[in-house]
């Protein structure tokens, strides 16, 4: 079990990492604009999700596989950027790519919001690499099982980026709910899917470090 002084270290090292905006929290902040509120809370959940199993694996040393293979890596790579594009295209076509045709962007079953988060996250090789790199610092081989030390440090990961990427999540569908206009859903709509593919181009040039 980490000490308190580890738990207290790295926990400030996660903060420092999750104030900066990135791929993760400009994915939830799209959910709450076209899905409102609940809608980001419930993507953010997703991704979330998804760390956890990142957590694992690099508790088990999977990730390392991925680090260290290129061929693995690549895989996972254009996996997620061929989702990622997947979504922005749909949503640029003027409908979300979880919704049925013809239905409005709330239509979109809580679900299948969940499942998208957590393929997203799940697919993105940066945040396999992120565990892989900042967990071992923090564990210390005297203070018990290492693996069972990276479950402890990546639950408390986890636990603070629900915090702060549901705080991107409520602010931006509080914010959507009070500038959303019939004048400015065709704008919104071309931003979210410039996001969403922006994402996929990101995760595409992705390299291992």
């Amino acid at each position: 079990m980490p000490t308190p002084h580890t738990l207290l270290i790295f926990s400030a090292a996660a903060l420092a990492f999750l104030a900066l905006p990135g791929p993760s929290v400009l994915y939830i902040v799209t959910q709450s604009v076209i899905h409102g509120r609940r809608g980001g809370i419930v993507g953010m959940l997703g991704v979330q999700a998804g760390g956890v199993v990142h957590v694992v694996a690099a508790s088990l040393g999977l990730s390392a596989i991925i680090a260290s293979s290129a061929t693995a890596f690549a895989v996972v790579k254009y996996a997620g950027a061929a989702y990622l594009l997947w979504l922005g295209v749909s949503r640029l076509r003027g409908g979300d790519a979880a919704a049925p045709r013809g239905a409005g962007p709330r239509a979109t079953s809580h679900r299948r919001l969940f499942r998208q988060g957590f393929v997203v996250n799940l697919l993105n090789p940066k945040t396999a690499l992120f565990f892989l790199a900042a967990l071992p610092p923090f564990v210390d081989p005297d203070r018990g099982s290492a693996w069972q030390q990276s479950l402890v440090l990546g639950g408390l990961f986890i636990a603070i980026a629900v915090v702060s990427d549901g705080a991107w999540a409520l602010t931006a569908g509080w914010v959507s709910t009070r500038v959303r206009r019939r004048a400015v859903a065709r704008a919104e709509r071309y931003a979210t899917a410039g996001v969403l593919i922006g994402l996929g181009v990101l995760a595409a040039l992705a390299e291992p470090s």
